[in-house]
């Protein structure tokens, strides 16, 4: 386990520059866009190849394709793993190509039609908000085939050791968008020229997602080539594919529903919801996405070997790191929503206004992020025990939810409701994984972590306890404005993560030996040099 937490440790470090960039991403297209109807219009746009990326890419093939590549590197070493990437990458680069001819077309049609708005019988702001999203999304849809073909070689990368160069992969992105946002900002003029190049950006970043892990395997030996036969490895995959296809395909029509209810609800709903998201994800993709990344192709190896026990003892490590980094993080964004979106965004076009758009929303999301990280965990236990059909009732049965709760708390509490309706519905879509997983293996039940979960509670009560009456404190310090904002973020937060960190030491949570073992390991070697 020692090794895993380096692993993670890894992970997660890279994984803070890269989220870190893509905080200050949003913070400058905030900046510079607000809470357009332009910039919810690039929302919508991008969120369409990147919830494809997960009916091809991350979700569907990643959840086929490490299961399969573990299972070549323990029956038939490197080679025939390598041989397995260049015919599965071969696919992927075929299939997406052909997506992107007919979703360009497809677009290109809708454009047309959206501007006959007499026609269609629609307000001419909808139609307006609506005919910005197809122009951008036209643009921006071939950015589907290097993200695709990025998550491919990741996972390539993975199974084999290497966990920085992907987890660093995504910084190539942020780092291109900013690039375009400060040319946009020095030469660009208007509105829609900025936006020009910043969709400019997201394409170049995109090359250089499926650049930088393409070329770690080249350095592992892996030598390109365009491979379309048809092996039986192959039709594995693919038949571990196709029900993971239908569950992201699901999942992918249940986020452009709820981007596109936010569109057709006012001006801001896909911003503001976009940019709480972004908030929200920093603790997963740092935390969650780094556990989920070493933990997926160790217990994927267990299975490989029916090593049950093996199995749940990693599995149950997995969850309880997410549970023990989540449930404090969810606390504490929740206590600190206000300053933290008034710190962050609130400059340029976006105002005063539109933080108190975000901040209960921010707060709402913030609740679902225990559910959100375990549900990420949970998945990645089906997968490696090749079943990929319970994940697609679990994604039918959150679509539902979502989408009927949708259509009813944004008549009572609009952008709200549906921060609350994807809340609930992830809410549902864990405790229907978690049952179901026990069923098919009991060694992976949900009982062995529930004297660490009230640990966890009771510490993270004590720190939100903190963060409350700090914050109450700050109230009276003879500050104004983004100073009181400073002093409440950056000092509020180590204290709470001390006082969280010493509760859960003194309560003596499992798992701390491991800590421990690591620090010992690293105090040995400084003293070494």
């Amino acid at each position: 386990m020692s090794k895993s937490l380096k692993n993670i440790s890894v992970v997660a470090t890279a994984t803070v520059v890269s989220r870190v960039l893509g905080l200050v991403r949003e913070i400058f297209i905030a900046a510079v866009f607000g809470t357009s109807a332009l910039n919810s219009a690039f929302v919508s746009a991008f969120t369409l190849p990147n919830l494809f990326r997960r009916l091809l890419g991350e979700g569907a093939l990643t959840a086929a394709f490490v299961p399969a590549l573990s299972h070549e590197l323990e029956h038939r070493q490197r080679a025939a793993a390598l041989d397995l990437v260049s015919k599965v990458a071969s696919w992927l680069l075929v299939v997406t190509t052909g997506m992107v001819a007919l979703a360009m077309l497809a677009f290109a049609n809708a454009a047309a039609l959206l501007r006959l708005t007499g026609r269609l019988g629609l307000e001419p702001d909808t139609a307006q908000r609506l005919l910005l999203g197809a122009d951008l999304a036209l643009i921006l849809f071939p950015y589907l085939v290097f993200v695709c073909l990025a998550a491919a070689f990741s996972a390539a990368c993975q199974v084999l050791g290497r966990f920085t160069e992907p987890a660093l992969s995504p910084v190539w992105l942020n780092l291109t968008i900013l690039a375009a946002l400060g040319l946009g900002g020095w030469w660009a003029s208007g509105a829609a020229a900025r936006m020009h190049l910043l969709c400019g950006g997201v394409l170049v970043g995109g090359f250089l997602q499926m650049a930088v892990p393409a070329g770690v395997l080249c350095r592992e030996g892996w030598r390109p080539r365009l491979d379309l036969q048809i092996d039986e490895r192959v039709r594995e995959i693919i038949r571990l594919m196709a029900p993971t296809v239908i569950g992201s395909a699901i999942y992918l029509i249940n986020m452009s529903v709820s981007r596109f209810i936010g569109l057709s609800l006012n001006d801001s709903a896909a911003s503001v919801l976009n940019l709480a998201t972004r908030v929200m994800e920093l603790p997963i993709g740092v935390f969650t996405a780094a556990i989920a990344t070493v933990v997926f192709p160790l217990i994927a190896r267990h299975a490989a070997r029916s090593d049950w026990g093996k199995l749940g003892e990693d599995y149950h490590k997995g969850l309880r790191l997410v549970l023990v980094i989540n449930v404090p993080a969810a606390m504490g964004l929740a206590l600190l929503s206000e300053p933290i979106t008034r710190l962050l965004f609130e400059r340029g076009a976006f105002h005063a206004s539109s933080t108190a758009l975000m901040t209960p929303i921010l707060a709402v999301y913030a609740l679902g992020l225990p559910f959100l990280s375990f549900t990420t965990v949970a998945l990645r236990g089906f997968y490696a025990l090749k079943d990929t059909a319970t994940p697609v009732h679990a994604a039918a049965l959150s679509f539902v939810i979502n989408l009927v709760l949708s259509l009813v708390l944004m008549q009572w509490l609009s952008t709200i409701g549906l921060a609350l309706a994807g809340n609930v519905a992830v809410l549902a879509q864990a405790w229907f994984l978690q049952t179901r997983l026990t069923r098919k293996q009991t060694s992976l039940g949900f009982a062995p972590l529930l004297p660490n979960l009230g640990k966890i509670a009771v510490a993270s009560a004590l720190m939100g306890a903190v963060v409350w009456g700090g914050m109450r404190l700050a109230a009276h310090l003879p500050l104004a404005g983004k100073a009181q904002d400073i002093v409440v973020v950056t000092g509020l937060i180590p204290v709470a993560c001390a006082v969280y960190a010493a509760m859960l030491w003194i309560l003596k949570i499992e798992g701390r030996e491991d800590v421990e073992a690591l620090l010992t390991r690293r105090r040995g070697k400084t003293v070494a040099r």
